[in-house]
């Protein structure tokens, strides 16, 4: 059985126009599916609001247990119920989870660590109540798609000792990707604000229509992949040796064209 596992971020389920447009996409998508969704802008956007500064290092957001409270109100509530209740008026019964909700996935809380910055040196970073995945309940979640639902995943775990973790969406899909690919056949799609991966990053038309493991040290050698993209490939390769199908990187608008984006392959 075919399963899709679409991941979306912030910029696209934040804006209403966006959403909409997404959503018919997704719901055109033959087969079994799950969305995963991020939220970052609306968190941030609201947390000043309430007089709370953010940090992000590497592009990851430090969470305390201030914006902890934000980040699960924002992801696992207002993003997710959203998204739901447009789903259920497109005709799919669909179920908006957090890594608690019936254990779909436990994490850790990660323990600082050396991060590369953009200066070159490295700099010990406590990240807080952000959370790095153990374990996700596959057979739970195949047995909510075999019975018709589609779960959409807030980006937000739990420690099974009562404590909530933020944790990186593209992170989740993946995961989520590889615990199911033992029951279907995964496809996971990345959707990203250009067309795929870019032989030229001035030019929107010279996406790279697949990558496969042998081509990719060379792409990277030429500088064609590097900053953000390269752990986005990293990630998706990793995905790829344990068990998902493809992982495709496209725009949201183009999630439902089977010849769009970039496909990475063995």
């Amino acid at each position: 059985m075919n399963l899709t596992v679409v991941k979306v971020g912030g910029a696209i389920v934040e804006d209403a126009d966006s959403l909409r447009s997404l959503l018919d996409k997704f719901a055109n998508i033959p087969g079994h599916k799950v969305l995963v969704h991020g939220g970052g802008r609306s968190a941030t956007r609201i947390a000043e609001q309430l007089g709370l500064p953010q940090q992000m290092v590497a592009g990851r957001r430090v969470t305390d247990a201030q914006t902890l409270r934000v980040v699960t109100m924002v992801y696992a509530g207002l993003v997710n119920k959203n998204i739901v209740a447009q789903l259920q008026a497109r005709g799919i019964n669909s179920l908006g989870l957090s890594g608690a909700d019936m254990n779909v996935i436990q994490s850790h809380r990660r323990p600082p660590k050396n991060v590369r910055m953009d200066d070159g040196d490295t700099q010990l970073v406590d990240y807080g109540f952000v959370g790095d995945i153990d374990h996700v309940n596959a057979d739970l979640l195949a047995d909510l798609i075999a019975k018709g639902v589609v779960p959409v995943v807030s980006p937000i775990g739990h420690d099974a000792h009562g404590t909530l973790l933020n944790t990186n969406a593209d992170t989740i899909a993946a995961e989520v990707a590889k615990a199911l690919a033992s029951a279907f056949d995964v496809t996971l799609v990345f959707c990203f604000e250009k067309r795929g991966v870019l032989r030229d990053a001035g030019d929107d038309d010279s996406v790279i229509p697949l990558i496969t493991q042998d081509l990719f040290p060379a792409l990277v050698a030429e500088g064609v992949v590097s900053g953000g993209m390269l752990p986005k490939l990293e990630n998706a390769f990793s995905a790829i040796h344990d068990g998902v199908h493809e992982v495709i990187i496209t725009q949201a608008e183009a999630i439902d064209n089977p010849n769009a984006g970039t496909r990475l392959r063995l």
